[in-house]
């Protein structure tokens, strides 16, 4: 048993002796995304509220689109539009609406048309 107990402990001083270490920079420790721009947390929400806010605007504002079942998520460059519409041509009157009312910004559009009698 005290062999056996020998053993394991001279192949583990033996693993930890060869196994290299790195050691590792500021950079490689701490991961930046490109998307902050050195913005606080709470810039950030800030600025996304205030993307979701103009869009429900143009939305609102855009004649022949219902848009009371879409949702909007702004995430930095990019918006989403969520829900349903009745009909087939108000799909992309959202689309064009959201575009235009923030240039320069990716829109993606999961609007889907709701059957009738749902």
């Amino acid at each position: 048993m005290e062999l056996s107990k020998l053993i394991v402990a001279t192949v583990l001083a033996a693993c930890n002796i060869s196994s290299p270490a790195f050691a590792q920079s500021a950079s490689d420790a701490t991961p930046t995304t490109p998307s902050t721009n050195g913005l606080t947390k709470k810039q950030l929400r800030k600025m996304n509220w205030q993307t979701e806010k103009t869009v429900r605007q143009a939305l609102t504002s855009t004649k022949g689109l219902d848009s009371s079942s879409i949702v909007i998520v702004a995430r930095g460059n990019k918006i989403t539009l969520d829900g349903t519409v009745r009909e087939g041509t108000q799909v992309s009157l959202a689309a064009a609406a959201a575009k235009g009312a923030e240039n320069g910004k990716t829109v993606v559009n999961n609007i889907t048309v709701s059957e009738p009698g749902n």
